[in-house]
């Protein structure tokens, strides 16, 4: 993909540790930054669980609305379980994605998928983990990108 750039947000996170793996996975596939809305990971941080350190690299920034927050020339992408929904298997994603889930104990308000360009699901049986959610879909757009061949050459390069 050429000028790849892709974000997340995330709607009222509740753990910790996904939110930390949200990161660790940011970190791996290349994301420009991380927005969160709610208070619940704010009270819970002190227990954050990035070990990578990927905060020190890629923002995670609280913000009151994922939708003011799209980064100028984004296609905003919700990724949730609803009808009419696009399966990821054959989604095509933009090159500038801002990929927005839902929290861990619900769903995005009908609001945020009114408003997104696309949103897809990833079929599965029941509903997916926050964090493995991101690896997925993030994982996706790498394996369908015009740069995978890159990155898997880049992977070899790296010295021990």
């Amino acid at each position: 993909m050429k000028n790849n750039y892709a974000c997340i947000g995330l709607f009222n996170p509740k753990s910790v540790e996904n939110v930390g793996s949200v990161m660790r996975a940011a970190g791996c596939y290349g994301v420009n930054s991380v927005f969160y809305t709610g208070v619940r990971y704010d009270r819970a941080k002190p227990f954050y669980t990035d070990t990578k350190k990927v905060y020190e690299k890629i923002p995670l920034i609280n913000v009151k609305d994922l939708m003011d927050t799209i980064p100028l020339g984004c296609v905003p992408v919700a990724v949730e379980l609803v009808k009419d929904a696009k399966p990821l298997t054959t989604y095509k994603h933009p090159a500038q994605a801002f990929y927005i889930f839902g929290p861990e104990d619900g769903t995005l308000k009908k609001e945020i998928t009114d408003l997104c360009q696309d949103v897809v699901y990833i079929p599965t049986e029941g509903c997916m983990n926050l964090a493995a959610t991101v690896n997925v879909v993030l994982y996706d757009r790498l394996a369908k990108g015009d740069d995978f061949s890159h990155h898997q050459v880049a992977l070899r390069k790296k010295p021990k």
